[in-house]
């Protein structure tokens, strides 16, 4: 179900093709003077507008046949199709839990009787549904995805055998093979690579985007990387440093990862492009093409299970003044992706990964920890056939409590890998999507600009988040949460979500106003008394001139509309 909202608030108009909002954006700046820290709290005037048009979506996986591009294409045709099927514990119906926009909510408001009302995230803003996305992609195996899917093992086979119909004609298009970037386990699957030099690889991955484009009659592309995890790639001077020098690279087969080749690919193509893997694909020249071509980038590695667990875990516990002193976490898989993790430099890129998720946390509290000082962190990952899919994590986390007492959480968790990976697949390119229609303009500016080409607001969806240079790193969970929902409130003109909550918490309450909303009529510029048009015929009185567009932000919250003239 759909649900229809509409802002009443005269700071927030609606046309046929954008919602454009008036927004408040409130902040504080930090000051250190000694043993005094002075905080100045500010005021941005900001004008946020949002393509109302939703188009139609094609994406692109690097890695299709494999475990995560299977299971999505899968998920979606069988929500698509509305299917059904039988399993020993009953009917099971096609849906998309674990995604953040189709299975979860946000709060608006209280209603008449002062219950909070919750909708589906997704309603907040006009998004694709994950059932019209066109998919596509690379794969080194040759395999069609019906085979595909039936060689990863992660589906029931009642459902299989009603997708294999729907499955079964789609084929991964050639890929990138360069043999010394993943295990050499990987070779028997490597039956469909692309010939040729890494210049004519880069023109032919354009080439099957522009084909993908014009076919299937998409108007957006979005690559994401679901591929074998790479080594890290050295970074050199003078051949992935700038943009400049790592095009050259490519075109004289300097050391290029296959995942850096299709991110190059993409961002001349104008498609955003997100690496699901916790590889370095985004080498300094790579995010420096991004940013001159104004192309979203996003990564690095889904945050599927045992690590989103461990985001929401440290982040109670420092929270809650209890240190951390020790982090083991244990994993052993079967699939295709613990067979290439066994070999020891792609082991090293996902443990690079896992390891660095709670440094915002730690760092958040000098109580804690002193300087430099941090938990011990270990991370296994091993190989095992067996269980496939089924990843099994087991963590203990010991903490050092109140006088010298010590804290121990054991905890195992069995995760349904590409299960919980494909529903963040569909999250990364939805808000991917969503963001390219969004657009911000600075009080004063005439022109709008669009958020950063490090596409930041992704974090909350992987393990090592890729954020613009000079800004912070965010892991922790609910922090990552309230970003993507406040700057969408923000979209529609509505304050950040604070949970205050302060009309239910003073001794005799209070209720919000409901009344209709006051008209300001401003003169001249700068004021000292001011008389509203409403049946209250309310006047304010400053002891001081203050600016116009400075009223603004402080009434719009209020649902108090400001006509200047």
């Amino acid at each position: 179900m759909t649900e229809n909202i509409r802002i009443n608030n005269p700071n927030v108009k609606y046309t046929d093709t954008h919602i454009k909002a008036q927004y408040c954006y409130h902040t504080s700046a930090v000051r250190r003077d000694g043993d005094t820290l002075t905080v100045t709290p500010s005021v941005s005037e900001l004008e946020f507008r949002t393509e109302r048009r939703v188009p139609r979506l094609g994406v692109m996986l690097v890695g299709w046949g494999g475990n995560n591009g299977t299971t999505v294409t899968a998920a979606v045709l069988a929500n698509r199709l509305g299917l059904t099927w039988r399993t020993k514990t009953g009917e099971q119906k096609a849906n998309y839990y674990g995604s953040l926009f189709q299975s979860s909510t946000v709060c608006l408001g209280p209603g008449p009787d002062g219950k909070e009302v919750n909708i589906p995230f997704r309603d907040l803003l006009p998004m694709v549904h994950p059932n019209d996305i066109v998919f596509d992609g690379w794969d080194i195996s040759s395999m069609d995805l019906g085979s595909a899917m039936e060689r990863a093992e992660v589906l029931d086979w009642s459902l299989q055998e009603k997708l294999r119909p729907h499955m079964s004609c789609l084929r991964p298009r050639a890929s990138i093979y360069i043999p010394e970037f993943i295990a050499a386990n990987q070779a028997g699957r490597a039956d469909n690579i692309l010939k040729g030099t890494m210049a004519e690889q880069v023109e032919q991955i354009r080439a099957d985007i522009q084909d993908f484009r014009h076919s299937s009659g998409v108007e957006k592309v979005i690559v994401l990387w679901t591929a074998n995890t790479e080594r890290f790639c050295d970074l050199t001077a003078g051949v992935n440093d700038t943009a400049k020098n790592l095009l050259a690279a490519i075109q004289s087969g300097g050391e290029v990862s296959p995942s850096t080749l299709f991110a190059v690919a993409s961002i001349l193509e104008g498609c955003a492009y997100i690496n699901g893997s916790p590889q370095n694909t985004f080498v300094p020249g790579a995010i420096e093409l991004a940013v001159e071509r104004n192309v979203f980038i996003a990564g690095d590695d889904f945050k599927s299970g045992q690590t989103k667990i461990k985001s929401v875990l440290v982040d109670f516990l420092i929270s809650a003044g209890i240190k951390p002193t020790s982090i083991v976490s244990y994993n052993h898989l079967g699939n295709n992706d613990g067979m290439n993790l066994s070999a020891p430099q792609q082991f090293r890129s996902k443990e690079i990964s896992k390891s660095n998720v709670v440094d915002d946390m730690v760092n958040s509290n000098p109580i804690l920890y002193h300087n430099g000082e941090k938990p011990d962190h270990c991370v296994v990952i091993k190989y095992v056939p067996y269980v496939g899919d089924s990843k099994r994590a087991m963590d203990e986390y010991t903490s050092e409590i109140m006088m010298g007492g010590t804290n121990t959480i054991a905890m195992h968790n069995t995760c349904e890998d590409s299960l919980l990976a494909s529903p963040i697949i569909l999250d990364l390119v939805l808000l991917t999507e969503l963001c390219q229609r969004v657009c911000v303009r600075p009080q004063g500016s005439e022109t709008f600009q669009s958020f950063h080409s490090v596409l930041a607001i992704l974090s909350f969806m992987c393990k090592a988040p890729l954020v613009p240079p000079g800004a912070p790193l965010v892991n922790a969970y609910f922090r990552q949460r309230a970003c993507i929902e406040n700057i969408m409130r923000a979209c529609l003109g509505l304050p950040p979500q604070n949970h205050m909550h302060l009309e239910h918490k003073l001794q005799r309450g209070f209720l919000p106003p409901a009344n209709p909303p006051f008209i300001l009529k401003i003169q001249p510029s700068n004021v000292h008394r001011l008389t509203t048009l409403s049946p209250y015929n309310a006047i304010f009185i400053f002891p001081f001139a203050i600016h116009p567009s400075i009223l603004r932000c402080l009434l719009s919250p209020c649902n108090i509309s400001t006509d200047i003239k």
